[in-house]
């Protein structure tokens, strides 16, 4: 007896488009992969962290074993392997100088030094976000800036006079000592008070570092065209 041979069966539009669906679905989960995965230059350019005998060690090869992070700098002036030349970099001496002289003039604190913070936290970059979510030109944190009476960090009036103001009580507690004042602007006035000086922190000591040299030649500057 002959075999009858049956024509295949279409799909019905039903089949057709939650064959679709699925091919559309792989393909959007294929494209998320790749733009999630860091291109070679990304790879080549991350920095790890992580503790070796409780101290932290930083490279750019990952650990082979034990937990690690990938290392993001809080600030301009706080990544450790910073190529800029603190004593060249051009200065910003003309930017936003309604809004310092008035919050300097406000809270009784130099100009240039006000100058040095911005430059060392955001470059005078008013949308400057930092990892753990500083914000702004003086890179004020949320709770600080609430504490300050900070609406919105990204409006540079309102930053510059609140990060004037956190400056200004940092200058007051450590008695004008503009070395202790900056390393608690950025590791915290109780880690100052811990290590009774600047903390041992790679990150804190290059601040403070790069904040002083700038202050000095904000100061030269300022002084000179005045």
């Amino acid at each position: 007896m002959p075999h009858r041979i049956v024509p295949p069966r279409e799909p019905s539009p039903i089949q057709r488009a939650t064959v679709l669906r699925g091919w559309l679905l792989g393909l959007l989960g294929w494209l998320v992969c790749l733009s999630a995965a860091p291109s070679a230059a990304e790879e080549s350019t991350r920095i790890y962290k992580y503790l070796r005998n409780g101290a932290p060690v930083f490279t750019d090869v990952p650990p082979a074993r034990g937990a690690y992070s990938i290392y993001r700098p809080s600030c301009f002036a706080c990544d450790i392997y910073s190529t800029v030349n603190w004593n060249a970099t051009p200065l910003q001496l003309d930017v936003y100088s309604e809004e310092i002289n008035r919050a300097a003039h406000l809270y009784q604190v130099d100009t240039a030094l006000v100058r040095a913070v911005i430059h060392a936290e955001s470059a005078f970059n008013p949308r400057a976000r930092s990892p753990k979510g500083a914000a702004g030109l003086m890179q004020l944190m949320p709770g600080t800036a609430r504490d300050l009476g900070v609406a919105d960090a990204h409006v540079p009036s309102e930053n510059i006079r609140g990060g004037v103001q956190y400056l200004a009580q940092l200058l007051a507690q450590f008695r004008n000592d503009v070395r202790l004042a900056t390393a608690a602007y950025n590791a915290g006035p109780n880690a100052v008070r811990k290590h009774a000086g600047v903390p041992p922190y790679a990150e804190t000591q290059l601040y403070v570092e790069r904040v002083g040299v700038l202050y000095q030649r904000y100061k030269a500057s300022l002084r000179k065209n005045s």
